[in-house]
């Protein structure tokens, strides 16, 4: 998928009669095959949500350091606005994704028209740099229902609860990947809230 950074590739997992769609994009260093990702995915599918799993331009050109967020930005945007063009079409949309991925859905929450967003690992602060700026007002400025599932030993800490804001705190660290269960649990019980709301069609 073509994006104003480079193409994207988008990877599709769908379900029958879909209720809504999921959109979520991977760590800054990873890829959408991530644990906690593909557990999300599950998870998701399980509730009647079709997802699709973003890989940045900077990915698919095999760079594994992350674009500016301006370009990261502008390219998850752009890919968003294709699903609602075409494979989600009509469906109300929450998008998410795991650590930098949840940043950039953070920042761009409201050019999505996000319903919802889900993060996955949401890094507050560079681990051993206590006095570099936290990432705080980047998950503070979204507006719509949140939810944030991290792990008790993340060395980049654990964002508070807010309105609109649920935390849930599994036994893992920042990959999450000792406790997926619980992870998909935690993506299963908040995207069955969601999906109970009169945004969201019935149960399929």
């Amino acid at each position: 998928m073509e994006t104003p950074h480079g193409p994207a590739n988008v990877h599709l997992h769908a379900v029958d009669a879909p209720r809504a769609g999921l959109v979520l994009g991977h760590g800054a260093g990873g890829g959408v095959g991530a644990p906690d990702l593909v557990a999300a995915t599950r998870a998701a599918n399980a509730e009647g949500f079709a997802v699709a799993l973003v890989e940045q331009p900077y990915r698919v050109a095999g760079r594994r350091s992350p674009a500016p967020a301006a370009q990261a930005d502008a390219a998850w945007v752009a890919v968003v606005a294709h699903l609602r063009a075409h494979d989600f079409a009509r469906l109300p949309l929450v998008v998410g994704g795991r650590s930098w991925g949840a940043r950039v859905a953070c920042r761009s929450a409201a050019a999505t028209d996000a319903r919802g967003v889900l993060c996955l690992a949401f890094p507050v602060r560079p681990p051993g740099r206590p006095s570099a700026p936290d990432r705080l007002p980047e998950l503070d400025a979204v507006v719509v229902p949140t939810l944030v599932v991290q792990g008790a030993r993340d060395p980049f800490g654990i964002p508070p609860e807010a309105p609109r804001r649920a935390v849930v705190t599994v036994a893992a660290d920042h990959s999450l990947k000792s406790d997926l269960a619980a992870v998909g649990s935690a993506v299963s019980g908040w995207l069955r809230t969601l999906a109970v709301t009169d945004e969201f069609p019935t149960s399929p």
